[in-house]
C-alpha cells in the first residue's frame, strides 16, 4: 500500500478499537473518544490546561448533536489537529 492508503486504514483502525465498547460499532461515545484521546493523542490532552477545555473539545466534534462521535466527525477531527500541528492551513 502507498503512504496515503496505510495512513488511511490506520485511521479505520484506530476509530474501530474505540468504537463500539459502548454497544454501538459505528460511533464513539463520549467515554469512548475521551479514551481514544487518552491513549492515542496523550499530549493533546496534557497541553489542555483543563477537563472544561476537554469537554469543550469533544463535544465540538459531535456536529451533528446527537451525543456521539461518528467516522466523518472523527476524520474532520483528526484533519484540523492534522493542520494545527503541521501549521500549514490558512489562519482564519
Amino acid at each position: 500500500m502507498t503512504q496515503l492508503e496505510t495512513a488511511m486504514s490506520i485511521l479505520m483502525n484506530v476509530f474501530d478499537t474505540y468504537a463500539g465498547a459502548d454497544g454501538k460499532p459505528d460511533s464513539l461515545s463520549k467515554t469512548e473518544t475521551k479514551t481514544l484521546l487518552q491513549k492515542e493523542l496523550p499530549g493533546l490532552l496534557q497541553a489542555a490546561k483543563n477537563q472544561g477545555e476537554v469537554d469543550k473539545l469533544l463535544q465540538g466534534l459531535d456536529f451533528n448533536g446527537d451525543a456521539e462521535v461518528d467516522f466523518g466527525e472523527f476524520v474532520v477531527m483528526v484533519a484540523a489537529i492534522t493542520c494545527a500541528c503541521h501549521d500549514r492551513c490558512a489562519k482564519k
